[in-house]
Parts: structure tokens; C-alpha cells; sequence
């Protein structure tokens, strides 16, 4: 007996971005990345077009991260100190998509590094790659005002992803990304309503929808990933039942949330009943990942280079598509 799927049929689909800027395009990347333009939800291949596979990227900091756990030196240890070569080895060794450089040593309370300073950071890190490149802040407003800007200016025509712009502090982000021609990451904190207002005020300074990512927040396995998952499920169906104001990719900085979590870091001594931390640490990442890309995430931002192996894998397994018989 012959198996008819039932279908939901959308009447908009999720805006396509793309990452970088080619030669011909004004930039210096060896290629582009072009994420979202889904009209169906995520890996639902029956019900309409998932043209896009996700895209996962490796964090590189422009300091030697002084808080992460002593497993991530067997893999970066010898490049800590230099995030050109880290990035080049996160390409080249990790299979990393694109790269998230995060620029912490501009935060005041770690080196207070000048805006000169992260720009020649983001240069050396552009000659090492070819890949397109996300470069973050510190976090602290005040401060990624100064250096975004200047790192936005400085990289005219590359098409950055740069971030983040927030609801109190989106204007001078915004207006960066639109005079140098780069893309915009719109964080919201896990709610859907600032989440579509912060991308109406960003189109209103007449950046592009089409230019725009939102990182709606979130969280760990075992630390509220539910709640994060339903807000970017919500996102995702208001967005193909005609919200274009929500039909913006969907990032996550899925590492940065893992590794602040008890479950990765602790040790088998600590925690005798939870297994060994090393394999227990990548799969926290790689399985809090894999959950998100079911709720529509489109840009997966990693740090473990195992997990990024077991996630890619499992992407380009749901990239499959699935034929049911009429």
C-alpha cells in the first residue's frame, strides 16, 4: 500500500544570504557561502526546497583564550598565539565552513586591545583564508562601537557577517555594514517580539532584509535548549507563513554556550558516573548543535573540532532528500 505524506504548503520562504565577497565582487574571497532559502522546515525535503545546507564555523579568537578547557590545546595549542594560523588550520585540518573570528582581546577587562588592533588582526586573518569570515565583538558595547566600525571600514567589499547588533545598540552597526557593504547579525535575548523589532528597525536604516542574520539566543543542552529551540521554531514557521520580518538565517553560537556548561568541562574524577570528559565534552557541543539545526539554525558556530566532524556529517545525512511514494 502506497504511503501519501501529508503536506503543509508555505507562501513565503526563508531569505538566502550570502557570505563574502569574490574578486569580481569587490572583495578578496576564494569563494562565497550562501546560506537559508528554505520553503519548507528545516530538512522537510517533501514539502519544499531546502537549497542551502547548513554551514558550520570555527571560533578563532584574536587572544589566547585563557578560560577554555585544556583539551582544546591538543588541537590548537601550537596556534593559540596566532589567529591567522589557527584560522588556516581550522580550514585546512577542521573542515571549518567559514570562520568566527571573535574578537575578545578588545573587551577592557581582558587586553583592551585598540580598534588598530583588531583591524590588523582580521587582515591577517583574511590573506590566511579564503573562506568568508563572521567577526564578533567583545561583547561590551561601548568598546565593539569603537572596533566594529573600524574592522567594517577597514574590510570594505569583503561581506563580513559582523556582530552583534542589539535592540539599544544597533545603529552605528547597522549604518558600518551598509556604507562598507558587509552583513548584519541581529541578536535578540530568547523573544521573538524583539527579535522581529530589532529586524524592522534595522530595515527602516534601509540596510537590506536580505543582509541581515538573527541570533535569537541560546542555550546549552541541559540549560534551557527547549526554550531556545521553540523560539527559533516559532521564528521559523512565522517566517514561511508570511512574516518577513522573521524570514532572516538563523545563527547560534553554539560553542561558546556548550563550554560554559558544567557537563563538558568537569572531570571523570569529579564525576566518576559521567564518563571521560574528552569524548564527553564534543558530544555536549555536537549533540546541542544537531538539536538546533532541527529548529532551523542555519550557521552553527563551533569551537571542538570533533564535533564539528560528527555535525557535518549529520548534515550532509538530512541533506538527503526523502521521496515518498504518491
Amino acid at each position: 500500500m502506497a504511503f501519501s505524506a501529508m503536506k503543509e504548503r508555505y507562501r513565503n520562504k526563508i531569505n538566502e544570504v550570502v557570505l563574502g565577497a569574490t574578486k569580481e565582487e569587490g572583495g578578496t574571497r576564494g569563494y562565497t557561502v550562501t546560506v537559508g532559502g528554505e520553503s519548507a522546515l528545516p530538512f522537510l525535503h517533501f514539502e519544499g526546497e531546502i537549497p542551502n545546507r547548513p554551514i558550520v564555523a570555527l571560533e578563532v579568537w584574536d587572544v589566547a583564550p585563557t578560560d577554555w578547557h585544556e583539551s582544546f590545546t591538543t588541537y590548537f595549542g601550537d596556534v593559540f598565539d596566532n589567529p591567522a594560523q589557527w584560522a588556516k588550520k581550522c580550514v585546512e585540518e577542521y573542515g571549518a565552513d567559514v570562520i568566527a573570528v571573535r574578537l575578545k582581546g578588545a573587551d577592557p577587562d581582558v587586553a583592551d586591545a585598540s580598534p588598530e588592533d583588531c583591524v590588523k588582526v582580521v587582515k591577517d586573518i583574511l590573506a590566511a583564508v579564503s573562506c568568508p569570515l563572521i567577526v564578533l565583538g567583545c561583547g561590551k558595547a561601548e568598546k565593539d562601537n569603537q572596533v566594529l566600525p573600524a574592522v567594517a571600514e577597514a574590510a570594505a567589499g569583503e561581506n563580513l557577517l559582523i556582530g552583534s547588533a542589539e535592540q539599544e545598540n544597533y545603529k552605528s552597526l547597522a549604518a558600518a555594514c551598509m556604507v562598507h557593504k558587509h552583513s548584519l547579525i541581529a541578536s535578540s535575548p530568547i523573544d521573538i517580539n524583539i527579535c522581529k523589532q530589532l529586524n524592522i528597525l534595522i530595515t527602516e536604516m534601509n540596510l537590506p532584509a536580505e543582509r541581515i542574520v538573527i541570533d535569537p539566543t541560546t542555550a546549552a543542552l541541559g540549560y534551557g535548549l527547549e526554550y531556545g529551540y521553540s523560539i527559533m521554531e516559532r521564528a521559523r514557521i512565522g517566517a514561511l507563513q508570511g512574516d518577513k520580518m522573521l524570514a532572516m538565517p538563523i545563527l547560534g553560537n553554539v560553542g561558546h554556550e556548550v563550554w560554559r556548561a558544567k557537563e563538558a568541562n568537569i572531570s571523570a574524577e569529579d564525576m566518576p558516573g559521567w564518563g571521560e570528559q574528552p569524548s564527553r565534552g564534543f558530544l555536549w557541543e555536537a549533540t546541542t548543535a544537531t538539536a538546533l539545526l532541527q529548529a532551523g539554525m542555519n550557521i552553527v558556530v563551533m569551537r571542538h573540532p570533533a564535533a564539528v566532524a560528527l555535525v557535518k556529517q549529520n548534515i550532509t545525512e538530512l541533506m538527503k532528500p526523502t521521496s515518498f511514494e504518491e
